[in-house]
């Protein structure tokens, strides 16, 4: 199973764009409809989205880990715990981790898999221990941590997934009300189309379709007219990188990259292959290691690749904090 929104390996995944426009749309019309509530001075029924406590702790496997999952995370930051019975670790952590989430009141949605009985999503995800905890934001995969870790650190860790959820994909969680019946999960409603949404659909039904040039282009328009809109950027980054790994031979990429350790081209090359692979951190290590050696205007062709890959992961990521540090301390 690989799902459609997802890339298992760490690079976000072009339809996650969509997903996280569209979350943001929910987000901001369900602030707009909190405002008017309260400029009217009085509580509201509950809505027809909520979900009981019950529902924010759920078992995923692998037949519904792209509904129960993906979809899910366009709505709501899912933190996944791969755990076993046989697990001693697990038995400590998952309490902790069903606590801590029903605390978050419907900021967060706990998903968890029995790594025995989902032998699949334990290979796809990499996972080399258990328990293993990771976080799905907009059809996006973050790893959080992995073993027991002290609580404080945990709820620190919860709290920065929020807050990078809200802050960057305009998500805000679902409503709970205790005495929600009849439902496994948030309903989701129609929100009006926003301004984009058009030209953003047309980059999706592009890229769908393998025209890399149309989808490029109509991130492009977006960006004419919103310079600063997230999802274009985001979008016009990862568009232009499967551009231009398109008609690339792998192998002899990499050979020319391994003969060539000073030729700026072949590493840029190279780390564009890299990065579509799922391999961020070589990608991003190649690149440092090519500005160490490289002088003029090919360091500057090779650390402009580099802020473009950047792009491509996101800011919030904390391969790209760690690389961006790497960078400055060659640089400087």
């Amino acid at each position: 199973m690989q799902p459609r929104n997802m890339s298992m390996s760490g690079v976000v995944d072009l339809a996650a764009v969509k997903a996280a426009g569209e979350a943001k749309a929910k987000a901001e019309q369900a602030r707009a409809e909190a405002a008017r509530q309260a400029s009217q001075g009085g509580g509201a029924a509950p809505s027809a989205g909520a979900v009981p406590p019950s529902a924010l702790v759920v078992d995923v496997d692998e037949a519904g880990f792209e509904r129960d999952v993906l979809q899910l995370s366009a709505e709501v930051p899912v933190v996944l715990d791969f755990w076993a019975e046989w697990c001693q670790p697990c038995k400590q952590l998952s309490p902790l981790l069903e606590r801590l989430v029903t605390e978050a009141n419907g900021r967060l949605v706990l998903a968890k898999v029995d790594v025995d009985a989902n032998q699949m999503l334990m290979q796809q995800f990499q996972i080399q221990g258990i328990p293993a905890v990771f976080a799905v934001v907009a059809g996006q995969v973050l790893p959080l941590f992995q073993g027991v870790a002290p609580e404080q650190q945990i709820r620190e860790t919860l709290a920065q997934l929020v807050q990078v959820a809200e802050e960057r994909f305009g998500i805000i969680g679902i409503e709970v009300e205790p005495s929600a019946e009849g439902t496994a999960g948030p309903v989701v409603t129609e929100v009006p189309a926003g301004p984009y949404d058009a030209l953003l659909e047309a980059a999706v039904v592009a890229l769908d379709a393998g025209d890399l040039g149309g989808a490029v282009q109509a991130y492009k328009n977006v960006l004419a007219d919103d310079p600063g809109n997230t999802e274009a950027k985001l979008g016009l980054a990862q568009a232009e990188l499967l551009a231009r790994v398109q008609h690339m031979n792998p192998q002899e990429v990499r050979t020319a990259a391994a003969e060539n350790p000073r030729d700026p081209a072949a590493q840029i090359a190279a780390a564009d292959l890299d990065l579509v692979g799922g391999h961020v951190e070589d990608a991003f290590g190649r690149l440092v290691d090519a500005v160490k050696v490289t002088f003029g205007d090919d360091r500057d062709a090779v650390r402009l690749r580099l802020l473009e890959l950047f792009e491509v992961i996101g800011a919030d990521d904390p391969r790209v904090a760690a690389a961006r540090t790497a960078l400055a301390r060659v640089l400087f």
